[in-house]
């Protein structure tokens, strides 16, 4: 029986999951197993070690684990001060169901390779917090809304990590609730901290969360590295990683097949993000991959009204996925989305490569300020090579306030078939240099043929992780 093109890309990538999970467990040695030695990667190593089971853990899939994940938190807690040399929470193989917890500080939870951390399906389990100060509300519906499964707030120096062990969302019920509008307040994320410091989410594996999978917010110095991230390509808001009013942020080595943006910027939501005030900045993205047919590889927005700059990407692997880069914002967001440099992209079956969105209408309310009006400026990309392309690019400015400094050069887009407008721009300026299909009038300013990218280092490059072994409790 011949396959279909569709079902091809999706061997492919099955492909490519399971090379990027054979090297991530050669990097990171033999698999955790009882009375044997694990590594793991952290800022500092931990003093302390403690089991699940010692808990009154039972990993049988059906049994709820709510209660001894946060006793072998609290107790573990009591080495989180600096002096205190730090606790870890060895996940043994198993299926711990659980409803949401919260981590504490100089912290690691780690998965065994064949540990899965089970999101409970008893929505009691998931209790409602506050929204978001910079959203005003919650992203899905007005007021509050679900705890994230694994959470935290006001945390120093913690980790999430394994030997590629697995926590799975069981996202199927919550997407089903969302469609058919089931659901009072906002679902919660698979991961989220909020104001932390130096957070390191390194080799697991992330599966169906009910929205986001990892989401630092008011956060600094977060290190996301051989994560994978796997949800139906059709699943509600399963974004990958967002990174939300964050500084120094290094994301690399990821592989995301998800149903919304593999990679979401973001500070804020209209009049609230603009009070908060917060930017994203200082953001890296390297040797990521992704598929996700209605999204973007890397969005910036639509929520950023705390303001979005310095973000590199480089060394980037696309496969069936609506656009490379996309720019989402509109009146009423303020704020900007300024020096984003992109270099070095491979694609393959794309909608658009360049996605440029200045009228998004999604506002949390009516009491947006007209007035504020975003400032997009000083966007780069270059070295691109997209084939199966149906349109090179959709660029919308916005009227009166055009994205200004846009530089392409060295791109081919190859498209799937001939079209006579291959590109769409409206109120945006720029410059281009060797890029195929020719761009839109007003990017073929002169040029000399090389977009900016930086040369500096920044401070989140110079987080070292050091290599910590212990030995695995014996079941």
């Amino acid at each position: 029986m011949a396959l279909s093109p569709l079902h091809l890309i999706r061997s492919a990538c099955v492909l490519l999951l399971v090379a990027a999970s054979t090297v991530a467990a050669r990097r990171n040695g033999p698999p955790a197993s009882g009375g044997g030695q694990s590594v793991y990667l952290a800022p500092s190593c931990r003093e302390h070690t403690a089991s699940l089971t010692d808990f009154g853990g039972v990993g049988d899939g059906t049994t709820s684990n709510t209660k001894a994940f946060m006793s072998a938190v609290e107790h573990l807690s009591q080495y989180s001060g600096e002096s205190g040399g730090g606790g870890m929470l060895y996940v043994p193989a198993g299926k711990w169901l659980t409803g949401p917890f919260n981590l504490t500080s100089h912290f690691t939870l780690y998965l065994h390779s064949d540990a899965v951390i089970l999101g409970s399906t008893d929505m009691s389990e998931w209790h409602i917090i506050d929204p978001l100060p910079s959203y005003g509300r919650g992203r899905d519906k007005i007021g509050g809304r679900y705890a994230s499964l694994i959470g935290g707030s006001n945390l120093t120096d913690v980790v999430i990590t394994g030997a590629n062990g697995t926590i799975d969302g069981q996202g199927a019920m919550w997407w089903s609730k969302f469609h058919k509008n089931q659901l009072k307040y906002t679902r919660g994320y698979l991961i989220e901290v909020m104001h932390s410091d130096t957070v390191v989410i390194s080799n697991v594996t992330l599966v169906n969360s009910p929205a986001w999978n990892i989401h630092p917010v008011y956060s600094r110095n977060i290190v996301v590295q051989g994560v994978t991230i796997l949800a139906p390509t059709h699943s509600p808001n399963t974004d990958g990683i967002n990174p939300d009013s964050c500084s120094h942020v290094r994301i690399e080595d990821c592989y995301i097949v998800s149903g919304d943006d593999c990679v979401a910027i973001k500070s804020g939501w209209d009049e609230y993000g603009i009070a908060y005030g917060m930017p994203s900045e200082h953001i890296v993205v390297r040797r990521l991959t992704c598929v996700s047919p209605t999204s973007a590889v890397i969005a910036l927005g639509s929520e950023m009204s705390g303001g979005i700059s310095d973000v590199r990407a480089e060394d980037i692997t696309a496969v069936n996925t609506e656009s490379a880069v996309r720019i989402k914002t509109a009146v009423g967001r303020g704020a900007y989305v300024r020096d984003v440099f992109v270099r070095g992209m491979s694609l393959e079956t794309m909608k658009w490569v360049f996605r440029m969105t200045g009228n998004y209408k999604s506002h949390p309310d009516d009491k947006y300020d007209p007035n504020a009006v975003p400032v997009v400026e000083n966007i780069s990309y270059q070295d691109i090579v997209a084939t199966g392309v149906t349109i090179a690019a959709r660029l919308e400015g916005i009227q009166g306030a055009p994205f200004r400094g846009i530089c392409i050069a060295n791109v081919t887009a190859t498209l799937a078939k001939s079209r006579k407008y291959p590109w769409t721009c409206t109120d945006v300026e720029g410059v281009s240099a060797g890029v195929t299909p020719a761009p839109c009038q007003p990017l073929q300013g002169a040029h000399d043929g090389a977009c900016p990218f930086p040369t500096d280092t920044l401070p989140i490059d110079q987080l070292v992780l050091q290599q910590c072994a212990y030995s695995v409790p014996s079941s």
